[in-house]
């Protein structure tokens, strides 16, 4: 299926989530001169307006980046992930907001490598038209399930895959899972990103169960929950599975979750940041 766009959830709480623990990750991979790559399965268009229709559909980014956009202070741990967003909006009117590739971009360095794949045609050509004219980034219009066979391992020993699907189709689920355990299976020193949405709490339990069968070990499990858990149609909350998880990085979570939980769902207060398996 192909109907999924992100440009009409681009820049929501989910994405504040997903986006800040990334650039929290690159943060730890610049620190040393060493090259990093970065795999991303489903990249989406690289690039969203939030003041075109798509976004002002529903606006979902109103609780979310718009929050945090203005402020004149926030924590150390939020900095890397509004630095990057700001560097997308030099004139500081927040009009675009940076998917996961451009976000990637801000930190890639001459010697660094970026492979992303994306099936949806239109996605695919904006995020060809992006980076036309940078020499480190390799694009495929292919299935991103299958690079994490054809991709993997990398030559460079150090690197970022983010896996991130629409979760359209229900097997995706379970096949997410799969495919993650496989492109560990075959990079064992990269530091994983799965995503996922919390919409059926069931889903999330098996998923977790599947990991915790896999025996791997080093496990990361955060998430952000806006409203309790429904079996209503819609997205209460969002979430990371990370493998390999940079020693720093579950520290500094259990101070940006709070605030995250302060600023977008005072209502509601649920987060979790726990290794659903240890080292």
């Amino acid at each position: 299926m192909l109907s999924y766009r992100h440009a009409f959830h681009a820049g929501n709480f989910a994405d504040v989530l997903k986006h800040s623990v990334l650039c929290l990750c690159l943060e730890h991979l610049i620190k040393k001169e060493k090259p990093y790559f970065y795999l991303d399965t489903h990249s989406g268009a690289g690039s969203y307006s939030l003041t075109q229709a798509k976004a002002q559909q529903n606006q979902e980014f109103l609780n979310g980046i718009s929050q945090l956009w203005q402020l004149t202070t926030s924590p150390p741990e939020l900095q890397p992930y509004l630095n990057a967003i700001r560097a997308t909006n030099p004139k500081k009117a927040l009009s675009i907001y940076p998917g996961s590739p451009l976000l990637v971009q801000h930190y890639l360095r001459d010697h660094d490598y970026m492979r992303l794949y994306e099936l949806h045609p239109k996605d695919h050509d904006k995020l060809k038209a992006l980076f036309k004219k940078v020499q480190q980034i390799r694009i495929e219009q292919s299935d991103g399930f299958a690079a994490l066979k054809s991709a993997l391992p990398p030559h460079i020993k150090r690197g970022i895959v983010l896996i991130d699907p629409s979760y359209e189709i229900k097997t995706e689920y379970k096949t997410a899972i799969m495919q993650l355990i496989e492109g560990y299976n075959r990079f064992s020193t990269g530091i994983f990103l799965l995503w996922y949405p919390v919409v059926q709490r069931n889903r999330i339990n098996k998923m977790e169960q599947q990991l915790r069968d896999s025996k791997i070990r080093n496990i990361l499990q955060v998430e952000h929950c806006i409203a309790p858990d429904s079996s209503e149609h819609g997205m209460t909350g969002s979430g990371l599975l990370i493998i390999n998880p940079p020693w720093q990085l579950h520290s500094q979570l259990t101070k940006l979750l709070p605030f995250l939980q302060e600023k977008l769902s005072p209502q509601y207060n649920r987060t979790v940041c726990r290794h659903l398996v240890p080292e």
